[in-house]
């Protein structure tokens, strides 16, 4: 059974919950969970596509997706650069060297409002 579509409709409800975690300022998690909302998606084109990707880098997912012929813009792999530093540490204390992960994560807006 190919369950590309159980992967595509829980990234879209992770987005959700992502977009509440940045509503209510939990920047930690809003990052943490745009990465599952991007990993998900992918794990879903791959099962679409007939195979499946392992692991939680999404830049190696892109990669591979790239090796079986999927175009890859090359923007989109260097957002997947950032989210995937957003994996660990937005979890974990011991991802810094003091404080909890909540103390890293503020609104930082780019010169176009967004994060």
């Amino acid at each position: 059974m190919n369950r590309w579509k159980d992967w595509l409709e829980q990234g879209e409800r992770d987005l959700e919950k992502a977009k509440l975690d940045y509503q209510y300022d939990y920047y930690e998690w809003a990052c943490f969970t745009a990465q599952q909302t991007a990993e998900k998606a992918l794990k879903a084109l791959g099962y679409f596509l007939g195979f499946e990707l392992w692991g939680h880098s999404l830049t190696e997912m892109l990669k591979l997706l790239k090796e079986k012929g999927v175009e890859i813009p090359e923007g989109l792999l260097n957002k997947a650069k950032l989210l995937d530093k957003y994996y660990i540490p937005t979890r974990h204390p011991n991802g810094f060297l003091s404080g909890k992960p909540a103390d890293y994560s503020t609104l930082r807006k780019g010169k176009h409002g967004r994060l």
